[in-house]
């Protein structure tokens, strides 16, 4: 590495000053090892007016002007002043990480901040200049008056690099900003631990006599600034004896790859112990990696347990005959593979859960602490990290091989809420836990993956509890009905109810995966019904989730239907749930035909594909109705003629659409051809198409949503294409030869198709009571 000439530089700095010619060969940098040569060494904190390796290189090529200004920065003068104490020091050379490294090669500075806590620690001395402290001694007392953006101490102790550039030399002097000493490391011990948080014992001795646990060694970095997100990983390369590149850009990342780097050359399982103290930090569900040192602010008394102790003392904690002894080799090792951490742990399951674990750790905090634990979450057969007040464990502990996630999860989850329904059937809404969501539409993050909506029925003594939540970037949603208003004030309830369901957020987030999983072609709407206890009323929770906006929209429902079926989650596909624009009323369930022999035909509508089936004869848009056994479509009237008749000013035009082939096989622009998507041989020859739909605006949702009482389990004609004549100039003769042209069977230019559907509004199924007739 190259050091300063301080001979060189401050012989050149004096012909400077007296105006001589300065010869420019003159090298005031050179290449030396630092196991051969007595150096001192800077430590500082950067500030604007800094050198670089150019600029100290260069000064004497300069015109006078420009090199005025670098003489004059505050920067030039702490190196001028850092030389003139080493030479008083009698050191020949003196190292500067602002001019001494050459930034422009990215190979120079990756090789720089790997090696630079050996060059630290194999220094004579280490200069620290406190910029910022104006007296003649060391500052002894917190004051955050004088140093109110560094936390009450001068800045130098807030910074990231200068940790480690404390820890590493034997001899570190200190120096306020006029250059005069101050003190030492070795006689300031008890003062810089009291601020650091580094032990005494390893400011006078370093890591020789006892290497603290990894957990110890990060919380001393947990309140640490640096100007790059990645060098809060960086700096930490040489107090946890690691080498990796330097990805600069690469921003969080680059702490997690130092984690990973410690897991590969070492099994301290202190790594894992990120966010087990008392105080609520920046606690997330998800990867068993933490974000950044922060994590680690609790962990500063965190030391490792010989392996007996900690086997003995989790027997006695969870007593259980089968645990592995210190012996096994299985204890020990965690390799890092694509699918996660592979490690065999100690795992207690969560009471009344089957997804939840507290994993046992060997470390703790202090000589006398307790086994330190952490909780893991089951889902999709990996093992994530996952938060949730208090502990509540089995008697029961398990030694399992687990996979601990360590790349990253989804964040977050978006809800837009209808609960008008509710709200006009008597209930009142009470507010929302934690306060700090509000209105109907939110997003929970990892950080705060569940919020509880509460409502009150004061003539039924009754809460109501709807519980939005995100876990592992799943979305769920649950509705409770426990407590009785006398007894129970809403916030206490809601407290109480956001800790247990955050203990059952995997599984309740799970069922609903489970439920989406199985849609078909269309989107899919998720219904679970909750019956409240010693009443009639029934919640009907509908979902679903937009895929265009990442939004899932939610409709609650309460009505007098009885309900016996189970609370549990019910897919549906439908027509609608990947267009955000669309309301939750206007969703259609797409009617199934039972008979396999049933043919659907493709069109592009408006350059979309869709899928008709053969339509009855005289059916026309809007009319609704029930299937029979056999499949055939019963008209019970017309929606638009109903609608007309109430007078109503709404708008209810039927929408228009192009209608074009999916396989071009026709020339000819008149006529177009519908085929089975499986059977290209069976189609339907139309002649000038015009494809017609209901609308989709907000009048007719709501009207739909108006008649979902009388018209419950009915279906609705959606779609239908109409069809003109075929002109009497058209040849019947020529037929054959079309149908033969067109490979169709049938050659009917008047037949239209139609598609059926149930809006979503009208579903309602059998566990809830038979409907009303119209």
């Amino acid at each position: 590495m190259r050091l300063i000439n301080v001979k060189a530089f401050i012989k050149r700095e004096s012909m400077i000053n007296m105006g001589w010619r300065v010869a420019r060969p003159t090298r005031v940098l050179e290449f030396h090892g630092d196991e051969a040569t007595d150096y001192a060494i800077l430590s500082h904190r950067w500030i604007d007016q800094e050198v670089n390796y150019e600029e100290m290189v260069n000064l004497t090529k300069m015109d006078k002007e420009e090199r005025d200004e670098v003489r004059q920065r505050d920067g030039y003068r702490k190196i001028l002043n850092s030389c003139a104490q080493a030479k008083r020091d009698r050191y020949e050379w003196l190292w500067v990480d602002t001019c001494c490294i050459d930034k422009r090669s990215s190979a120079e500075l990756s090789e720089a901040i790997n090696s630079m806590y050996r060059w630290y620690e194999n220094s004579r001395v280490c200069y620290a200049y406190l910029h910022d402290v104006p007296d003649s001694s060391f500052p002894t007392g917190w004051d955050n008056p004088m140093y109110s953006d560094s936390r009450g101490w001068p800045e130098w102790f807030s910074r990231g690099w200068t940790l480690q550039e404390m820890i590493a030399p034997s001899n570190v002097q200190f120096f306020n900003k006029d250059w005069q000493p101050i003190g030492d490391k070795r006689t300031l011990a008890h003062t810089l631990s009291c601020i650091t948080g580094v032990p005494e014992h390893i400011l006078t001795n370093g890591f020789s006599s006892n290497r603290p646990c990894v957990a110890q060694i990060m919380s001393w970095a947990a309140k640490r600034t640096t100007t790059r997100v990645e060098d809060r990983a960086y700096s930490l390369l040489g107090l946890l004896g690691v080498n990796m590149p330097m990805l600069y850009g690469e921003g969080e990342k680059a702490f997690h790859r130092l984690q990973l780097e410690i897991i590969c050359i070492s099994n301290n399982q202190s790594i894992f112990a990120w966010g087990t103290g008392l105080s609520e930090v920046k606690l997330r569900t998800g990867s068993i990696l933490a974000d950044d040192p922060s994590f680690f602010e609790d962990c500063h008394t965190m030391e490792l347990m010989d392996y007996n102790e900690f086997i003995q003392d989790v027997k006695y904690r969870v007593p259980d005959t089968g645990l592995c002894s210190a012996e096994d080799d299985r204890f020990g090792t965690f390799p890092i593979t694509n699918r996660g951490i592979q490690i065999w742990m100690l795992l207690s399951p969560w009471k009344g859960s089957d997804s939840v674990f507290e994993a046992w750790l060997p470390c703790r905090y202090g000589p006398l602490g307790p086994t330190v634990s952490i909780n893991l979450a089951l889902w999709r057969s990996n093992y994530y990290r996952y938060f949730s007040p208090g502990t509540s464990t089995t008697q029961q502990t398990l030694l399992r091989q687990v996979y601990l996630r360590y790349q990253d999860t989804p964040h977050c989850a978006s809800f837009e809420i209808d609960d008008s329904a509710i709200i006009e059937n008597g209930f009142t809404y009470c507010n929302v836990y934690p306060s700090k969501f509000t209105g109907d539409t939110f997003t929970l993050t990892s950080i705060d993956p569940l919020c509880v909506k509460v409502y009150s029925d004061k003539q039924a003594d009754r809460l109501l509890a709807v519980c939005f939540g995100q876990c592992f970037g799943q979305d769920w949603i649950h509705t409770v009905c426990e407590k009785p208003i006398s007894e129970y004030p809403w916030e206490d309830y809601a407290k109480e109810l956001h800790r247990k369901m955050l203990a059952r957020g995997p599984e309740h987030a799970r069922s609903m995966a489970e439920v989406r999983s199985r849609g078909g072609r269309y989107g899919r709407i998720c219904v679970k019904h909750t019956r409240l206890p010693g009443s009639t009323w029934t919640v009907r929770t509908s979902c679903s989730v937009w895929a265009t906006s990442r939004n899932c929209g939610v409709k609650l429902e309460i009505s007098r239907y009885p309900y016996n079926g189970p609370d549990k989650w019910m897919g549906f596909d439908a027509e609608g749930t990947n267009n955000p624009d669309c309301d939750i009323r206007g969703l259609m369930i797409p009617h199934s035909p039972t008979n396999m022999f049933d043919t659907s035909y493709t069109l592009l509508v408006d350059g979309v594909s869709m899928e008709f089936s053969r339509a009855p004869d005289g059916i026309k848009l809007g009319d609704y109705g029930y299937f029979t056994d056999t499949e055939d479509f019963c008209c019970e009237g017309n929606i638009f003629a109903d609608l007309r008749s109430l007078a109503l000013g709404s708008d209810i035009t039927p929408r228009h659409h192009k209608i074009d082939e999916k396989y071009r096989y026709n020339a000819d622009g008149d006529y177009i051809e519908a085929h089975d998507p499986e059977f290209l041989d069976d189609s339907v020859t139309l002649y000038k198409p015009l494809g017609l739909s209901v609308p989709s605006n907000h009048d007719f949702n709501s009207l739909l949503a108006s008649l979902s009482t009388r018209l419950t389990n009915r279906y609705l004609v959606i779609r239908v294409i109409h069809c003109a004549t075929v002109p009497s100039s058209e040849p019947s003769r020529q037929w054959p030869l079309l149908a033969r042209l067109y490979r169709s069977p049938i050659f009917n230019p008047t037949t239209p198709l139609c598609t059926i559907a149930k809006p979503f509004v009208w579903h309602r199924d059998e566990g809830t009571g038979s409907a009303s007739e119209p």
